[in-house]
């Protein structure tokens, strides 16, 4: 979810200066439903990624294959770099293929223009964005990165009381275990904001693999907490993040959906880089510990002390800083030129 949204305003940028262009975008099944509907797409091409090793879904990679070869595309950009991504966009058979200089895998031996990443430090956002000027695609004009949807915004309003408070938004789930600060911290952290302004509530977002967490967050304050996870599509979590004052969250695709819309994000911080992956213009918003192991950009935890980049980062300090953010003036929905 993440690598989809930081990728958007590369879609934008495109769209801005090719009006009339037609763009598709090639997806990840799950992830389509962000997708949908979008007006600067004239289509999408699914992929799943769990089944397509699979023979019995050959057939329709191959008729998906054919399909975007006869479409005789002009430009086609691979901004994920994995083996399969460079495989598919090479067989795409466009004009030309654009990629980023990600070694890991190999796949930008199957491009015709590559994009460097000016240094490691680099946010994922820019180095996205830096394939445009390779095509003499300016960067320049604002845009709105998520648009809002007004049918979507209303159907969440029909089935909870998003309008009766003021949200706090929590996010305790994500892909890495070792990017996941301790429910039991999560938890606290509710606990601690039982004094504070009555007008406000928690809700905590998460898909169904994050039930567990939902229901131990919620036993905190059961009547300040709206645990939504596993209920929600992900085009309704995202207004949902729109109607947030404020999202406290791991290093996941949600920050990084909340920081295109503008909204406050304390961000937790552990193995990864937050100058490299971090919420788009809230970098400095990131709260870690400092220890000569983080980040360590690995998956799988091998501190003497595990997890100890995230248990550092006490309650106290998050809920501290949650106050001091809610004070702030708003701010305004992102564009990456901004």
């Amino acid at each position: 979810m993440g690598d989809v949204v930081q990728a958007l305003p590369v879609l934008r940028h495109l769209k801005r200066h090719f009006p009339q262009s037609e763009i598709y975008w090639w997806i990840e099944t799950g992830l389509a439903p962000l997708l949908e509907d979008d007006t600067d797409l004239a289509g999408i091409i699914r992929f799943d990624r769990r089944r397509w090793a699979e023979p019995r879904n050959w057939a329709r990679l191959w008729r998906d294959l054919r399909w975007m070869r006869q479409q005789a595309f002009d430009w086609v950009i691979d901004l994920q770099c994995l083996a399969r991504s460079g495989a598919f966009a090479w067989l795409a058979n466009g004009q030309l293929l654009i990629g980023l200089d990600e070694p890991r895998e190999g796949a930008r031996g199957y491009y015709d223009l590559v994009a460097r990443r000016p240094s490691y430090h680099t946010h994922a956002v820019d180095w996205y964005l830096s394939v445009l000027p390779l095509l003499g695609v300016p960067t320049a004009a604002p845009f709105a990165w998520l648009p809002e949807r007004p049918a979507v915004a209303a159907a969440i309003r029909s089935k909870w009381p998003v309008e009766g408070a003021r949200w706090i938004l929590l996010q305790p789930g994500a892909r890495w275990v070792n990017k996941r600060w301790p429910v039991e911290y999560f938890a606290a952290l509710v606990r601690a904001g039982r004094g504070f302004d009555s007008t406000f509530r928690f809700a905590i977002l998460g898909g169904n693999e994050d039930r567990e967490f939902g229901a131990i967050i919620s036993r905190a304050d059961p009547t300040r907490c709206l645990d939504l996870t596993g209920r929600l599509s992900l085009p309704e979590m995202v207004e949902w993040i729109r109607a947030g004052e404020l999202l406290v969250t791991n290093d996941t695709g949600p920050m990084h959906v909340a920081a295109a819309l503008g909204r406050p994000v304390v961000a937790l911080f552990g193995p990864t880089e937050p100058r490299r992956t971090g919420p788009y213009g809230q970098i400095e918003r990131v709260l870690r510990a400092d220890l000569p192991c983080a980040p360590c950009m690995s998956s799988r935890c091998r501190h003497l002390k595990p997890l100890e980049c995230l248990t550092l980062i006490p309650p106290e300090r998050v809920w501290q800083e949650v106050q001091r953010r809610l004070g702030e003036p708003s701010l305004p929905a992102r564009s990456a030129s901004t």
